[in-house]
């Protein structure tokens, strides 16, 4: 599973309530609408001009704050396939897991804003086309691929009427 696109860089410390300002939170029930703010407080440009397929690249901590399932979710309807981040929060990166969206721990602080980058999360290959920089990181485990080449975890179900281990 292979995707390219562009880095949309962030800091440190981006927290749920960063990626869905509480000011929003009523559209919860209606996600379409939820998602045309996603990230609003952290870089106003973003939610506009953000492509399907690009991906966002923080520091350390990104997702920390509630458990707001509905924070990984709207990042991936507005068009990110993959957050790279040099950690994650653990509800955050399982809730990233559990609807298909990629989190991908990694050094990131040789990626800049508008890089053209390549993951493989099936090989565990991450390459920075702009800088030809290529990492390596550790491969999810089978059951966590599964889930994300599924598209998240209950069209992982559906398809297999159970969690396989």
């Amino acid at each position: 599973m292979t995707m390219t696109g562009k880095a949309w860089k962030f800091g440190n410390d981006i927290s749920t309530d960063l990626i869905i300002p509480g000011r929003y939170f009523h559209l919860r029930s209606n996600i379409n609408e939820l998602a045309k703010y996603t990230l609003i407080d952290a870089r106003k440009d973003y939610v506009n001009n953000v492509s399907k397929g690009d991906f966002i690249v923080a520091g350390k901590n990104f997702g920390l704050g509630s458990s707001r399932e509905h924070a990984p979710i709207v990042i991936k309807i507005s068009g990110a396939v993959a957050i790279i981040a040099q950690s994650f929060s653990r509800i955050f990166y399982r809730n990233c897991i559990n609807i298909g969206l990629p989190a991908i721990t990694l050094d990131t602080s040789k990626i800049d804003d508008g890089d053209i980058l390549e993951l493989n999360i099936t090989d565990g290959i991450f390459i920075n086309k702009t800088k030809n920089l290529k990492y390596t990181f550790v491969k999810f485990p089978k059951i966590m691929n599964d889930i994300l080449t599924s598209d998240g975890l209950l069209n992982y179900i559906k398809n297999n009427k159970d969690l396989k281990f």
